[in-house]
């Protein structure tokens, strides 16, 4: 044990069952407790000062301590704390919220729903295409693809969409009616010699496999990040996209991107989607539409998807689905605070700016003898650590994010690859001490793995 007894820390070891912990770990040696955040910086309950260099959860894009996010839930408080969407109610900041997102919309879109996490929005989107395919008399029609490595959520509907096995070990997941399909990681996938176009040729050649060996008629949906996010931060192979839409189209498939960690600036476009020119159905939005200040995710629909529902709804009286806190009047005051400050910064135009840095210093980290491979986009990025004898699969990366964390820079390790993706506020001289924490933490761990 390495916390005192009736510490933060001890309390939480005796009380507190973390997400995505080892449980066993956190009661012997405690949890690291956050104690205050300003900018890009977090500090512990002992003073210690860390670069946030994952925004919290891929999230918190206008950083920590913005006192205008603060006013807008105190005003909010004070003048409506809290009702509902249910039974025709509605109050002003959902609907301006839903009109400012539908508005900003890369292609267009019908109306938004409102649900409270990236997890939440999928597990509604699935609703959502059941309840469609019903109204449209095409009952076999509900099937979703996913991809291997793709990540949607992890309640029951979204964790099978996910395709990682952690998210389906000991769940007894994925549910049925869920496939997945190939993941676009090209260098860890790609055929000896084969081009990018070739690869992205060929997986979609394999999705258009899928949909005709399970039958058209029965496929509803694919759903994809722009970016895979906590897969790895995989970006999408030359024409990958196109190749992906064009199957859909033939087969008159739904697209579904999930905009949670790429939505609002993260690739450089305000939407991964405009990024990488998709076309979607349907987009789920969450975390940096509040900067993860408070509790938020929302659907946008198109009408091809919106008006079967409205007439099932009409049919049977009511559209059954719905949260208490859906469009909360302060999430949604703070949201609409958080997208105008985004907007009035150019924080979009920020991390354009500084993409090129950000994945240069993350591209020369690549040649360091220990790495394989630095993956980004906009302002995020992952370095995959090389394969090393005597070290099971996935038990480098976790030994350096140790190192960073001790050296004052917060990463996330998704199996052998460190993960950043720093506020979108951050500067080209923060971006510098962001990577020179990590090339001396490289060289702390290559002479640790020399020594051993």
């Amino acid at each position: 044990m390495t916390y005192k007894a009736n510490s933060v820390e001890a309390r939480d070891a005796a009380y507190h069952l973390h997400s995505y912990t080892n449980a066993r770990r956190n009661e012997e040696e405690g949890p690291l407790v956050i104690e205050r955040g300003e900018g890009i910086y977090v500090y512990d309950n002992s003073g210690k000062k860390y670069i946030e260099g994952m925004s919290g959860l891929w999230s918190v894009g206008v950083g920590f301590g913005e006192k205008r996010l603060v006013e807008a839930a105190a005003r909010q408080m004070e003048k409506l704390p809290y009702y509902h969407t249910f039974t025709q109610k509605s109050h002003a900041p959902s609907v301006d919220l839903a009109e400012k997102l539908v508005g900003m919309a890369p292609v267009p879109m019908s109306k938004a729903y409102f649900t409270n996490s990236g997890s939440e929005a999928n597990d509604t989107v699935i609703k959502m295409i059941r309840y469609r395919s019903n109204a449209l008399g095409l009952p076999a029609k509900k099937k979703i693809i996913s991809r291997v490595k793709g990540y949607h959520g992890v309640t029951l509907a979204s964790a099978s969409l996910t395709g990682l096995p952690n998210n389906h070990r000991s769940f007894d997941l994925p549910m049925p009616g869920v496939l997945h399909a190939g993941c676009p990681h090209f260098r860890a996938f790609a055929h000896p010699g084969e081009s990018e176009l070739a690869f992205s040729a060929r997986l979609a050649k394999e999705l258009e496999e899928i949909i005709v060996s399970e039958g058209p008629e029965t496929i509803a949906a694919f759903i994809g990040e722009p970016l895979m996010g906590a897969g790895g931060v995989i970006v999408p192979p030359e024409g990958y996209w196109s190749a992906i839409q064009a199957v859909l189209d033939k087969y008159d498939v739904l697209l579904i991107a999930d905009e949670v960690i790429c939505g609002f600036g993260r690739t450089g476009n305000m939407f991964g989607s405009e990024t990488y020119e998709m076309r979607p159905d349907i987009m789920t939005l969450s975390k940096q539409l509040s900067s993860s200040y408070l509790p938020i995710s929302a659907l946008l629909i198109n009408d091809r998807v919106y008006q079967p529902i409205a007439d099932e709804s009409k049919k049977i009286g009511t559209f059954g689905h719905g949260v208490t806190a859906a469009g909360h009047p302060v999430a949604a005051a703070v949201a609409l605070e958080n997208l105008a400050i985004i907007e009035e910064r150019d924080l979009v135009g920020n991390v354009r700016d500084l993409s090129g840095h950000f994945l240069s210093r993350l591209k020369a980290l690549a040649e360091h003898p220990l790495a394989i491979e630095a993956r980004g986009a906009g302002l995020i990025g992952a370095l995959e650590l090389a394969p090393r004898e005597g070290y099971a699969t996935g038990t480098l990366g976790p030994k350096l994010f140790s190192i960073l964390q001790g050296n004052g820079l917060i990463a996330r390790a998704i199996g052998d690859s460190l993960a950043l993706c720093p506020p979108m506020i951050t500067t080209r001289s923060q971006l510098d001490d962001i990577f020179d924490i990590f090339e001396r933490s490289i060289e702390e761990f290559q002479t640790e793995l020399s020594a051993a």
